[in-house]
C-alpha cells in the first residue's frame, strides 16, 4: 500500500435537479475521479414509475446528452474517471444512451454497469418470507424494490478497466469508497478504512454543501454563482483533506465540513452501511490552510449479515396550490378563503358521490405560522397561502381545482389573483426492511461480459461502542445568547425523523449548549413539527468535533414522499435551533 500517494475525488452533484457547472469545474481542477449522486427516496419511485410507462426509461434522462456530452472529451483528454448512480432503476438503459451520445462525438468510452440491486421480481417471495409486511391496496403493485449494495462492485468495475461506472441503487458513499478500494487495495475486513472512505463519501455526496452551500454563516460565502464544489485529497491511511478548485467561490472550513458530517445521519456511533458500521463520533477536523480541512478519526466494525432494502408503491395522489394575499388581516383572510374552498369542495364531492379527500393542509407563509408558539411576526400585510390535499383518486382534484378560481373572484379582498397550481402527482409510499446479503448478487457488466461480485461474508455485528458522556457546565450562567453565536447547525431527514446537528464553534461552548438543549427543551422548541406533541427526541454526542445530533422522531408528517408540509425534508429545522437562547456565563462569548 503506497501511503504517500494521493487520489483526488470531486463531488459534483447533490441530487436530481442539481446544476451542471460542477463537473467541468472539477475536471478543470485536476481530479482523478468525479462522482455524481442523483438518487434519493423521492427520485427512486419517480424513476420506477417512468420505467413502468417506458421500459427504456428509468434513469436520469437528461444526463447522457445534457451533461455527459458536455464533458465527454474532457474526461478522455484529462484521464478522469466518472462514477455515478445516474442509472437509478435502469442503469443498462442509461449506459446505452451514454454510448450513443459518445458515438455522436466520435468517442468510445469504456462503460461498466453495476446492478443486481433490483429485486422487484422477488416481491411475492419476500412477502411469503415475512420480510415485506405492509398490505398494499387492492389492485396496487410495487413500483420498485431495491437493496442498497456497497462499494466493492464499483471497485471491481474500475479494476476491469472501466472509465465510467454507472450504478443502480448503491449507498451514496459507495461512489467514493469504491474508487478508494480500487486505488489503495483496501480489504473487506479493514473496517477502519472502510469507515474512513465512507466518511469521505458522505462529505462529498451532497456536492457544494461541503464547500459553503447552505452553511450557517452564509454571509461569509459571498457570491454563490461560482461556488466551488468539494474535492477530497485522499490517502491510503483513510485520512483526507477537503478542499475546492482554486479561484472559485464558496468556503471550505471546519464548520462547513462538520455540518455536512452531521447532515442526515442518526446515531453517529452506528452509521450502518453495506460494507461497514461506521463510528463517526470521534471524527476530528483541522483547518490546515485556506479552504483546506483535514479529516481523521473514523472507526468501523463488521456490518453483519444483512442489507437494507426499500419497497415502493403508489397509493393516492397529492397536489398543492396557493395564492398571495395582501392588506390588513392578510393571514385571516387567506385562511378564510382556504377553509371555504375546502368546505365547498368537500360538499361538492359528496353531492357527486366521489371519495372524500384523505388529508388536507393549509399553511400561511409570511406569518411565521410554521414556528408554532415561537412565532414572532403577527399581522403581516403580505402572506402566501399554500393549500395541499391528498386524495384517493386524481378525479377529485378536478372538482377542487376548479373551485380555487372562486376564491379569486367571490371571496375575501386582497387576493392577488395569480394562482400557483401544481398538477396532481402520485403519492409514493414505502417500506424499509432487511434481508440477508447472501440473497442479493451485485453484477458488474463490462464490454459484453457480466461478473457476479457477492458481498463478503462478514462476521456477526460487534457491540456498539459505549457513548461518551457530555461535558457539563462548571459555573452558573448569568446571561443568554442565541445559539447562532455559539454553534453551527444543519438539519435534514431520515424517513420520518428530522435530524438537527449542532456543532460548537469552540469546545468550551459545548457544555452550555448541551445543558440548554436537553431532550425535553428540544421537544418543546419543535412541538409544532410533531403529530403528537410533545414528541420524542434522541440526543447523541460527537466528542471528536464537539457536536450533538438531535433526532426528532416522527416529525416529518410521515416522511418526504408522503408529507404535505412545505418543508417535507426538515431542511429548515436548524433555523429554529439557531434561535434558541442559551444560558452562559458573562464573558464566555467575545
Amino acid at each position: 500500500m503506497n501511503t504517500s500517494r494521493t487520489i483526488r475525488i470531486g463531488g459534483a452533484c447533490a441530487g436530481y435537479g442539481d446544476g451542471t457547472m460542477a463537473t467541468p469545474q472539477l475536471i478543470g481542477a485536476g481530479v482523478d475521479y468525479v462522482i455524481l449522486d442523483y438518487l434519493s427516496e423521492v427520485f427512486m419511485p419517480t424513476a420506477a414509475r417512468t420505467r413502468q410507462q417506458d421500459p427504456d426509461a428509468g434513469y436520469v434522462m437528461y444526463f447522457p446528452d445534457e451533461l455527459y456530452s458536455m464533458v465527454a472529451r474532457d474526461l478522455v483528454e484529462r484521464n478522469v474517471r466518472l462514477v455515478t448512480n445516474v442509472g437509478a432503476v435502469n442503469p443498462h438503459g442509461c449506459a446505452a444512451a451514454m454510448r450513443a451520445a459518445a458515438a455522436r462525438l466520435g468517442l468510445h468510452p469504456k462503460i461498466a454497469v453495476v446492478n443486481g440491486d433490483d429485486i422487484l421480481d422477488r416481491a411475492d417471495a419476500l412477502k411469503a418470507a415475512g420480510r415485506l409486511t405492509q398490505a398494499l391496496p387492492e389492485g396496487i403493485s410495487y413500483t420498485g424494490i431495491h437493496a442498497y449494495i456497497g462499494a466493492f462492485p464499483i471497485a471491481r468495475a474500475l479494476a476491469m478497466g472501466a472509465d465510467i461506472v454507472i450504478t443502480g441503487r448503491v449507498v451514496d458513499s459507495a461512489l467514493v469508497l469504491g474508487p478508494l478500494i480500487h486505488e489503495f487495495g483496501w480489504a473487506h475486513d479493514d473496517y477502519d478504512r472502510m469507515a474512513a472512505g465512507s466518511l469521505i463519501g458522505h462529505i462529498l455526496e451532497c456536492g457544494a454543501q461541503a464547500s459553503g452551500g447552505i452553511f450557517t454563516d452564509w454571509r461569509e460565502i459571498g457570491d454563490y454563482s461560482d461556488i466551488g464544489y468539494p474535492i477530497a485529497e485522499c490517502r491510503a491511511d483513510g485520512s483526507a483533506v477537503i478542499t475546492k478548485p482554486e479561484g472559485t467561490g464558496g468556503l471550505v472550513s471546519v464548520g462547513a465540513v462538520a455540518e455536512q458530517l452531521l447532515y442526515e445521519i442518526g446515531d453517529p456511533r452506528s452509521y450502518r452501511l453495506p460494507d461497514v458500521v461506521a463510528d463517526f463520533s470521534q471524527v476530528k477536523f483541522e483547518q490546515t490552510g485556506k479552504d483546506r480541512v483535514l479529516m481523521t478519526g473514523a472507526k468501523g466494525r463488521a456490518p453483519g449479515p444483512d442489507l437494507k432494502a426499500i419497497a415502493t408503491w403508489d397509493d393516492g395522489w397529492f397536489a398543492s396550490w396557493g395564492f398571495p394575499m395582501r392588506g390588513q388581516d392578510a393571514a385571516d383572510k387567506a385562511r378564510a378563503i382556504a377553509d371555504s374552498v375546502f368546505t365547498r369542495g368537500a360538499r361538492m364531492l359528496r353531492e357527486r358521490n366521489m371519495p372524500a379527500v384523505r388529508r388536507q393542509r393549509t399553511e400561511i407563509i409570511g406569518e411565521e405560522e410554521s414556528y408554532g408558539a415561537n412565532a414572532r411576526v403577527r399581522g403581516s400585510r403580505e402572506v402566501f397561502c399554500r393549500m395541499t390535499i391528498e386524495a384517493g383518486d386524481a378525479a377529485s382534484f378536478g372538482v377542487l381545482l376548479k373551485e380555487m378560481g372562486t376564491g379569486c373572484v367571490s371571496m375575501a379582498p386582497g387576493i392577488a389573483g395569480s394562482l400557483m397550481m401544481f398538477q396532481p402527482m402520485p403519492m409514493a409510499r414505502s417500506e424499509a426492511f432487511f434481508l440477508p446479503a447472501s440473497e442479493v448478487t451485485p453484477i458488474v457488466t463490462f464490454e459484453g461480459k457480466s461478473e457476479a461480485v457477492p458481498r463478503h461474508a462478514h462476521g456477526a455485528p460487534e457491540p456498539e461502542p459505549e457513548a461518551a458522556v457530555l461535558p457539563m457546565p462548571d459555573r452558573t450562567p448569568d446571561t443568554k445568547v442565541p445559539l447562532s453565536r455559539l454553534a453551527w447547525a444543519r438539519s435534514g431527514d431520515k424517513g420520518d425523523i428530522c435530524n438537527v446537528g449542532v456543532i460548537a464553534r469552540k469546545p468550551e461552548y459545548l457544555p452550555w449548549i448541551a445543558a440548554a438543549m436537553d431532550e425535553a427543551t428540544v421537544a418543546e422548541q419543535f412541538a409544532y413539527m410533531f403529530q403528537n406533541p410533545p414528541g420524542r427526541v434522541e440526543r447523541h454526542y460527537l466528542p471528536g468535533c464537539n457536536a450533538i445530533n438531535l433526532l426528532l422522531q416522527g416529525a416529518l408528517d410521515g416522511g418526504c414522499t408522503v408529507s404535505l408540509r412545505f418543508d417535507p425534508f426538515g431542511k429548515s429545522a436548524a433555523q429554529d435551533a439557531l434561535d434558541l437562547e442559551i444560558a452562559v456565563p458573562a464573558g464566555l462569548v467575545g
